[in-house]
């Protein structure tokens, strides 16, 4: 199985457009400074393609999703998982078009209740099209899917694990044979925790040093859980510009890394 990170970022981006308005004054590593020379600096919003048996699953379709696809040169998508229904995790669905332009390539898509519900409300012209279809519609397939409940995606056991995070009911990460995914989280459930033990890669949340954020990990947070899980290896993601990946990288033990956008790992 291939793993390939195609965004490890936060919801704002790396740089985000913030820094830049003010001349990156206040960037508090100068990460957006260096992210003009020094490509693992910058960071789109997360997102993972899997490849698997000749097959290839993404998961999330992120703002940066059409861009995403291009510089990895992404041919073909043959399912969809979403992990939760934010903005900076859904919001280029429309541009996955030319990979299911006819019923005959129509493309599943798997999520919780809530988030399949969040995409029907936010595109509703792709599940519920117009008469006029004007440049074209998505065809989407679409799957609910049940926390702790195996889904076997094209010879990969897939396992939705449900996280707390920003006060949803169905924000889920992912255990794919020996890889667990999770880009969202602020705690975890101890019913899910079995889920995601003792995995070969776990890629986890991670948002900045400082502590005690409303609705993701912080950097002690991330370390705390990763050792809890007994991951063997373990990738820092959804990362602000808070984090330089050269500097800090002395915070963390010798399993652990702070990931970066282009990322492969042969698992």
């Amino acid at each position: 199985m291939k793993l390939t990170l195609l965004g490890t970022g936060t919801s704002n981006g790396v740089p985000p457009v913030y820094c830049m308005m003010t001349d990156y004054q206040h960037c508090p590593q100068n990460v957006c400074r260096e992210a003009e020379h020094d490509p693992k600096h910058r960071r789109a919003r997360c997102s993972m393609l899997v490849e698997v048996n000749g097959k290839q699953i993404l998961i999330d379709t992120t703002p940066d999703f059409r861009s995403q696809m291009l510089t990895y040169q992404v041919k073909k998508l043959d399912a969809v998982l979403f992990t939760h229904c934010h903005a900076d995790h859904i919001y280029g669905l429309a541009d996955i078009r030319p990979y299911c332009w006819t019923p005959e390539t129509a493309l599943p898509i798997y999520g919780s209740d809530e988030t399949i519900s969040a995409l029907k409300r936010s595109f509703r012209y792709i599940f519920t099209p117009p008469d006029t279809r004007g440049g074209g519609i998505p065809n989407l397939t679409p799957h609910v899917i049940a926390e702790q409940s195996p889904l076997d995606l094209f010879g990969l056991e897939i396992v939705p694990g449900r996280v707390e995070h920003g006060g949803l009911q169905g924000c889920f990460g992912y255990r794919l044979g020996p890889v667990g995914y999770i880009s969202d989280i602020k705690q975890m459930p101890a019913e899910t925790k079995p889920l995601f033990q003792d995995l070969d890669v776990l890629i986890l949340n991670c948002l900045r040093i400082a502590p005690d954020h409303a609705t993701h990990l912080s950097l002690a947070d991330s370390l705390a859980l990763a050792d809890e899980l007994r991951a063997k290896r373990c990738y820092l993601i959804h990362m602000t510009h808070d984090i330089h990946y050269q500097k800090d990288q002395a915070l963390l033990p010798n399993h652990v890394s702070f990931a970066f956008d282009g990322l492969c790992l042969q698992v």
